[in-house]
């Protein structure tokens, strides 16, 4: 994946998990909550994971 794609998904995963969390809050569900909470973490890896690709990248078209 490149770097867009990356930062796409994890922002897709962050804004999936913060729902899933407010969902199971909603609803007393705290396993709910977990899973959003770890889908929220994993967007968010995903994101600096883009981040750190985009850097790399141009650094790498600088020399």
């Amino acid at each position: 994946m490149g770097s867009t794609s990356d930062k796409a998904s994890g922002k897709a995963n962050e804004l999936a998990g913060k729902a899933r969390q407010a969902a199971g809050k909603a609803v007393d569900n705290r396993e709910m909550q977990a899973k959003g909470a770890a889908q929220e973490g994993k967007g968010k890896a995903q994101v600096a994971k883009g981040k750190i690709k985009e850097a790399v990248k141009g650094v790498v078209d600088r020399t």
